[in-house]
């Protein structure tokens, strides 16, 4: 039998399907959703795995023939200028000008005047406009949807970090982008974002002009059964065996989170050993933390002490439900119910927790899994 040499935990992108995990159903509703003509918001926490999932559906969907694919992440945009460069980036990067679409697109766009250069390491076009007036940067987003909607086969755009909208300074943004989408009767969105409070405010609030003009979609971490399975025949298919208590470990460690479990999965993998124990893992998760220790030291020095003893105190509690109860803040030596109140706002704000919640409860955690383990055996 022959073994793969490739490691099967990828890190950072998308990389095919035969290393992709489960999210049968999750991609199965994608698929109805652009058939059926409708626009999606995918929410999910970062590195859960939402932007591979969309690269997921595009390679069904490349190779059914049936879609244009249009892939855009607008997180480092700041204004509306910027999204529509990213936007027009894109589709050339990904529709390449050789191929009569992207022929088609190029001529489009040197109506708008562009300034279109080669990134001279990947050869991948960049594309920057010249123009300032917002009128202009409206006619040339205008013209690029239409452009979309004109063509023969269907297009699915995914814009990536979709809440990044909510802060441009231009004003009614949300109004304009939701105005030239919903005259599109073939081009189908699938909005998508990390910011789970404000992607839910901007396409659930009556007040915005997204509202209810997509079905919403959350993503959950993968299955323990789904992910155990997928890690012990991805090791068994490199010719390694791990045990069943180290894949065990490696999901509670990791709380089911793609990207840290891909992590230790990868480290582990690595290893020039045919048989992983528990103890093996074990090491390589005290390796990787002892690797993040100098920068983690120095999230102290950016946080009030407060904030810092908050921070080590949710870490500990894995799950914090009552960050404001005596118990609590006793606990801990917080101080007063307005210093936790004060200070978790702040650590919001940072992104350096988050706030969950389901039918019952809301609770609050650590974003980062390995600064909280970090955390959670430091102090």
């Amino acid at each position: 039998m022959a073994f793969s040499s490739v490691n099967p935990f990828p890190i950072t992108g998308y990389i095919g399907k035969s290393f992709f995990c489960d999210r049968e159903y999750e991609l199965m509703t994608l698929k109805k959703q652009v058939e059926n003509n409708i626009n999606t918001t995918l929410i999910s926490l970062r590195r859960l795995g939402k932007s591979s999932l969309i690269h997921r559906l595009f390679e069904d969907l490349r190779v059914d023939n049936t879609c244009h694919c249009i892939y855009v992440d607008i997180y480092p945009t700041q204004n509306l200028k910027e999204f529509t460069e990213n936007l027009s980036q894109a589709i050339l990067q990904q529709i390449p000008e050789h191929k009569s679409f992207g022929k088609r697109f190029l001529d489009l766009l040197k109506g708008f005047h562009p300034v279109i250069s080669y990134d001279p390491l990947t050869g991948a076009p960049e594309v920057s406009f010249g123009f300032t007036e917002m009128k202009t940067t409206e006619k040339t987003l205008t013209g690029i949807f239409q452009f979309l909607e004109n063509e023969a086969q269907q297009a699915v755009v995914a814009i990536d970090e979709f809440q990044q909208v909510a802060n441009y300074p231009e004003v009614n943004t949300e109004a304009l982008l939701r105005s030239r989408i919903q005259n599109l009767q073939k081009t189908r969105f699938i909005f998508s974002g990390s910011n789970k409070h404000m992607m839910a405010e901007i396409f659930n609030s009556a007040k915005r002009p997204f509202f209810s003009s997509t079905q919403m979609m959350y993503l959950n971490p993968i299955s323990q059964d789904a992910y155990y399975t997928f890690i012990k025949n991805k090791f068994e298919e490199g010719g390694k065996k791990i045990d069943d208590e180290a894949i065990g470990f490696i999901l509670e460690w990791t709380r089911l989170h793609t990207y840290y479990t891909q992590v230790i999965c990868n480290n582990t993998y690595a290893l020039p050993l045919k048989n992983i124990r528990l103890e093996d893992v074990k090491q390589v998760c005290s390796n990787l933390l002892l690797s993040q220790q100098a920068t983690y030291v120095q999230y102290r020095q950016l946080l009030s002490p407060v904030q810092w003893q908050l921070l080590i105190a949710i870490a500990k509690e894995r799950k914090v439900y009552q960050p404001q109860s005596k118990t609590f803040i006793q606990k801990y030596k917080i101080g007063t119910p307005a210093n936790s109140k004060r200070a978790l706002d702040a650590l919001l704000e940072k992104e350096m927790i988050y706030r969950e919640e389901d039918v019952r409860d809301l609770w609050y955690q650590v974003y980062d899994v390995f600064l909280s383990r970090w955390l959670e055996l430091t102090f």
